[in-house]
């Protein structure tokens, strides 16, 4: 009986630390969209009245934006899709949750040809229809995903110079960026630019408009591409 209970022992000492990692995961999604929350209330009270009736006008579809970490892909998708009336989805969200670890522990402990294959998998698998699509910065290495992306509706791509981007990568650095050792972030900007702007059907320049003013002019160029 004795060596029975030494594992139920064990295992009842090794929980407090399960329970403490999905503490720690629930607290950092807590401050992410506590965060995003506040940026979003603060950008939407500078609307354009007239994009806002957008989602009357806007035929249902999945609108992608794609870009460099650091543009503003999430903030911006949760303001395009509250125009527009649609679903927001987040890829690098939708990755942690299945995976239960964040991108940063996938790099650290698979490599960044896993992280890219788990993003293929999940643009693949996910239901995008009727959706903004925030998607992580390295999507466009996946053909297969893309062509989902823009068989579905508009791919859009956050554009901004080099300087705006790693002031903002600095503030994250633990965000996950998939991508080589030993890569610079100029590497890597000049590595996925042209990638960026093969796929994409219009660009949209992030570098000197908040979120909303990005989301205004992504929602007037779906308006004039439906008249």
């Amino acid at each position: 009986m004795r060596t029975e209970k030494k594992p139920a022992a064990a295992d009842q000492r090794q929980q407090p630390l399960t329970n403490s990692k999905e503490t720690l995961r629930e607290s950092q999604a807590s401050l992410y969209l506590g965060s995003l929350t506040r940026i979003i209330a603060a950008c939407t009270e500078t609307i354009d009245p007239s994009v806002t009736a957008l989602d009357s006008k806007y035929a249902l579809s999945t609108v992608s934006l794609i870009g460099m970490p650091g543009v503003g892909k999430s903030t911006v998708g949760v303001i395009l899709a509250k125009l527009l009336g649609l679903d927001f989805l987040d890829t690098d969200l939708s990755i942690q949750a299945r995976e239960q670890r964040s991108l940063q522990e996938i790099l650290d402990s698979d490599g960044y040809l896993r992280l890219r294959d788990i993003e293929e998998r999940v643009l693949l698998e996910v239901p995008i229809e009727m959706r903004v699509v925030a998607t992580g910065g390295s999507v466009v290495y996946s053909d297969a995903a893309m062509q989902r992306l823009k068989r579905s509706g508009t791919v859009i791509y956050l554009a901004a110079d080099i300087q705006t981007l790693k002031d903002r990568v600095a503030t994250n650095p633990e965000r996950g960026i998939a991508s080589a050792a030993g890569l610079t972030f100029e590497d890597i900007y000049a590595e996925r630019t042209p990638k960026y702007e093969h796929y994409a059907d219009y660009s949209v320049t992030a570098t000197n408009q908040n979120a909303d003013e990005v989301a205004q002019t992504i929602g007037k160029i779906l308006l004039a591409q439906n008249d």
